[in-house]
């Protein structure tokens, strides 16, 4: 890196950890030319200080938002939910929200979760003989249930704690491992750091009385015993039995052919992550799990599927591992994300993962309607359009005219608003 005055600069910044957020920005003035303007961005915050910050994650030198809009119309389990999304792409909010009116006319959308129970794992290696290695876990199931259940007394106060044990024989190039997975119910909490504690405490005992040794202790990211799934149905005499056609013949190219279900399952997440980083929750887990679990059949697959009923109306389902919390972690310390969680209601994590997938449904059959009929750019451009013709130099006092006039030409490009406000500001 070479600042403005040539200085060649380094980034192993000595002792930048235990700078305050100031001296770490002022720090980086020098090594990336940052101005007086943008430093003042980065020191400017919102419902998230410093303080709070520097509490959550390292280096912190500023914050930074994502416009939350509200999704409406939604009617799940016959209960009406106003769902807090974060996210930067237009259209994803408004698209929710009309899937969801559809979907009323029907019922709107019926929803299940299993139990909040998430998998830790402990890798046991130089294992000298695997069948009597997995024999003794087995036979000591009750021993580690009480080592993992006294990590957490809170936990197991409040009904949750060690459900089970499974073990599993793993063939590798590095040669035969043992894999214990801690069957874990962790209530109103994502899971990690419980689970997490507890596969270190159990890894010393496992290597007692396996002879093995431990190396991997951590949760696993594909929740796959703490599904969430959601059902709707949108009636024929709204959509019309030309666009259901044309529907179904989308969803089919999805289901085989790799190139498209990756997009069709990121149209599902574009509404599931929008919520679960309103929250402040892992969206990180929250993808990987969904993605390995569209893979558990050798293939990748859709996390959603759509059909007709005998009536002729469209069916669309949905299910796909959601480990979320309300408890602990960015939801408790962000002042934002408890908002989001007091607009939803949400009451326990099996409410809050059922009216999850159902977003991510209402907003997969609305990119697949999209697809199917106008095309997708028709109701994104226009509502990107505000973003085009500030790209393109508008003023606030002439954004509006630039959108209407782009509209009018069909032309909704950055070089379209700067001819506008050419025309304009003769």
């Amino acid at each position: 890196m070479v600042n403005g005055n040539c200085k060649p600069m380094k980034s192993n910044l000595s002792g930048f950890h235990a700078l305050t957020a100031k001296e770490k920005l002022d720090a980086l003035r020098e090594f990336a030319d940052i101005t007086d303007e943008e430093a003042a961005i980065l020191r400017k915050t919102g419902a998230l200080d410093i303080s709070k910050a520097e509490m959550m994650i390292e280096n912190v030198i500023g914050t930074t938002e994502y416009p939350i809009g509200v999704a409406t119309n939604f009617l799940i389990n016959g209960r009406d939910y106003l769902i807090p999304m974060a996210l930067e792409e237009p259209s994803v909010v408004a698209a929710a929200s009309y899937a969801a009116k559809l979907a009323r006319a029907m019922g709107g959308f019926t929803a299940t979760s299993d139990e909040p129970v998430m998998i830790g794992q402990i890798q046991l290696v130089k294992i000298k003989n695997a069948a009597d290695a997995k024999k003794k876990i087995k036979g000591n199931k009750e021993q580690i249930f009480d080592i993992a259940n006294k990590c957490d007394s809170v936990l197991v106060k409040f009904g949750g704690g060690v459900r089970d044990v499974e073990v599993r024989e793993i063939e590798t190039s590095r040669g035969v491992m043992i894999v214990v997975h801690l069957i874990v119910d962790v209530r109103d909490a994502m899971g990690a750091n419980a689970v997490n504690t507890m596969c270190e405490r159990v890894a010393p005992f496992l290597e007692e009385v396996t002879g093995g040794e431990a190396r991997l202790r951590i949760i696993s990211n594909l929740a796959d015993k703490r599904l969430a799934r959601s059902k709707a149905v949108w009636s024929k005499d709204q959509l019309g039995e030309d666009a259901i056609e044309k529907i179904l013949d989308a969803y089919e190219l999805a289901a085989n052919d790799q190139y498209r279900c990756t997009t069709h399952n990121k149209g599902a997440m574009n509404g599931i992550d929008a919520v679960v980083l309103a929250t402040a929750n892992d969206f990180r887990a929250v993808e990987a799990g969904a993605h390995s679990f569209a893979s558990r059949n050798g293939r990748y697959e859709p996390l959603s599927k759509f059909h007709k009923d005998e009536e002729g109306n469209l069916v669309g389902e949905i299910e796909l591992p959601l480990a979320l919390g309300l408890v602990g972690g960015a939801t408790r310390t962000h002042p934002v994300a408890q908002i989001a969680v007091k607009l939803m209601g949400v009451k326990s994590t099996k409410e809050f993962a059922e009216v999850v997938a159902s977003v991510g449904l209402a907003q997969n059959f609305a990119a697949l309607r999209a697809l199917a009929t106008e095309g997708i750019q028709a109701g994104h451009m226009k509502l990107h359009a505000r973003n085009i013709a500030v790209i393109g130099g508008a003023e606030t006092e002439e954004i509006d005219a630039v959108v209407k006039k782009m509209i009018a030409k069909k032309n909704i490009s950055v070089s379209s608003a700067k001819e506008i406000l050419e025309e304009m500001r003769k």
